[in-house]
């Protein structure tokens, strides 16, 4: 097993604050998608307020990306969106799914935080679906295929009942989810202990939906957010093959290790090449944008030949 799975970019940070034309804070937790030969990056900022907003960035190699000179989406001012956004959107993450992609994202408000989805065609048109959370839920990812007819989504409620764990839901039409179930919690006296949400939406592979997810292990010192790696089946993805016993990344680099949140890394996005690798994408201390590289195979390996259980 290589320890070094993910091969940092030499150029990380790739975003920062100082390459946005507008006034913002931090440029992290990105997701990133290819549309046509652009590779599209829709990361969160936060403002002075404190509060975050949603960028976009655009590059042709996937790693020097230059941004649009306004945000992407800001907090709603009326409809059903507003009273659920008011402080702010967060933590993107991006599916394309037949002819469309999907958008979803932490709406953040004195009620909670919330799911909200929207969709584009282009990226500049964008059409709100619906809020498909109630109170409190993070981390939706929705796979880009469906499973007899319906979509499926991973997400991670706020619960200490299963502190912190990986659900699955359906739905028939993006608006109304239901026959949810656990499918992975945090394990015991791990790296990834004190808890699990997904990350980038999974990608399909021979051996399964690869899914690279976050887990937080509480120090003396305070949280320390790192990637992992599972692997469900490819036509029931409510069965986790494995999960990888290690983690993938961990923080390192200075802008990962000191920022906005000390000792994170953390990724909402993930583009496999047509080569076998997969570019990960990743904030560093809630401060900058990472990017690096990993093959494919070996994060499906580490799933099956070195792992623990789901549940």
């Amino acid at each position: 097993m290589n320890p070094d799975i993910v091969k940092r970019y030499s150029g990380n940070p790739i975003l920062t604050r100082s390459d946005i034309p507008y006034p913002v804070e931090t440029v992290h937790n990105a997701a990133v998608v290819k549309h046509g030969d652009e590779y599209i990056m829709l990361f969160r900022s936060h403002l002075r307020t404190g509060r975050s907003i949603i960028g976009l960035a655009r590059s042709l190699d996937g790693f020097r990306f230059i941004a649009d000179s306004r945000p992407f989406l800001q907090p709603e001012q009326k409809g059903p969106f507003a009273a659920y956004e008011e402080f702010g959107v967060e933590d993107p993450r991006v599916t394309y799914l037949e002819g469309e992609y999907l958008i979803t994202y932490s709406a953040y408000s004195r009620n909670g935080v919330r799911i909200a989805l929207v969709k584009t065609k282009d990226f500049v048109q964008i059409e709100p679906v619906a809020l498909i959370t109630q109170a409190d839920s993070r981390n939706a990812v929705i796979f880009p295929e469906k499973f007899e007819g319906l979509y499926a989504r991973l997400d991670r409620p706020h619960s200490e009942i299963a502190p912190w764990s990986i659900w699955i839901s359906y739905s028939p039409d993006l608006r109304f989810w239901g026959e949810s179930r656990l499918v992975m919690k945090p394990e015991p006296y791990h790296w990834d202990e004190m808890k699990i949400g997904p990350g980038a939406p999974p990608i399909k592979t021979d051996q399964g939906w690869l899914s690279i997810y976050h887990g937080v292990f509480r120090t003396m010192d305070g949280a320390v957010y790192r990637l992992g790696v599972a692997l469900h089946d490819l036509h029931n993805p409510a069965k986790v093959l494995g999960v990888g016993d290690s983690w993938i990344l961990q923080p390192e680099a200075p802008w990962e290790v000191t920022g906005y949140v000390h000792n994170v890394v953390f990724s909402c996005g993930a583009v496999p090449e047509p080569d076998g690798t997969v570019k990960i994408y990743w904030g560093g201390a809630d401060t900058v944008m990472c990017v690096g590289e990993a093959n494919v195979a070996d994060l499906a390996d580490l799933c099956l030949q070195h792992s623990r259980s789901a549940i």
